[in-house]
């Protein structure tokens, strides 16, 4: 997959979170958007996302690595289809156990082929909590579950905002293990001001540059 942003910009009331921001997303590589809190590295991410639609410029969407002669166009509407993420932001169903949610997860975002959901369970150190409701979990397993759910979804296009959020050390290095043994050949941007998470990425955004 390949991602160009154009001359493209985001506000939110009179206020620009970013602008004439013109950029292209290569898989294969990974990238880090990063900033001061509240700089608007999530804004930027939910608009590759296609959570929030640009306010001006463009962003499109190709498949392929941007090596093809003739990539097919994506349509944006259908870009979720392609895409997992994790992010604080986002909820579980806490009412559901671990292991019916990754179940209910997996019917509408199948999980990468030749894994089980018992086999994801334990490799994200969750066994003893397979049964658990979720709404008992500490807000580390949570994190560890959201990793989880993102991480081992089979698509091309592999979104991290604030990953490591709640994370003890230990924590820590599995996620930095789990992307170095599962991101692949994949399309994988982390938002992030924390270096421990984005120490895999070639490439850098600092979304300070494009306020104007």
């Amino acid at each position: 997959m390949t991602i160009s942003l154009t001359d493209t910009g985001r506000r939110f009331n009179r206020d620009w979170i970013f602008r004439h921001l013109n950029f292209q997303f290569f898989q294969g590589n990974a990238y880090a958007i990063t900033g001061p809190n509240g700089s608007g590295k999530s804004t930027l991410l939910q608009v590759i996302a296609g959570a929030l639609s640009p306010s001006e410029g463009k962003i499109h969407y190709h498949t392929g690595d941007g090596r093809l002669p003739s990539p097919t166009l994506i349509n944006p509407e259908q870009i979720f289809l392609h895409l997992s993420i994790a992010a604080p932001y986002l909820d579980l169903i806490e009412e559901m156990t671990l292991q019916e949610f990754l179940e209910f997860h997996r019917q509408f975002k199948p999980f990468l082929s030749a894994i089980t959901i018992p086999e994801i369970i334990a490799l994200v150190g969750l066994e003893k909590a397979t049964l658990k409701q979720i709404r008992y979990f500490s807000s580390g397993m949570k994190q560890r579950v959201k990793l989880a759910q993102a991480i081992f979804s089979d698509t091309p296009l592999l979104l991290l905002d604030e990953p490591c959020t709640n994370l003890d050390a230990e924590g820590v290095a599995l996620y930095q293990r789990l992307v170095s043994l599962y991101g692949g050949n994949r399309l994988i941007i982390v938002s992030s001001n924390d270096t421990a998470e984005y120490t895999f990425c070639g490439e850098q955004i600092n979304i300070s540059h494009f306020k104007s």
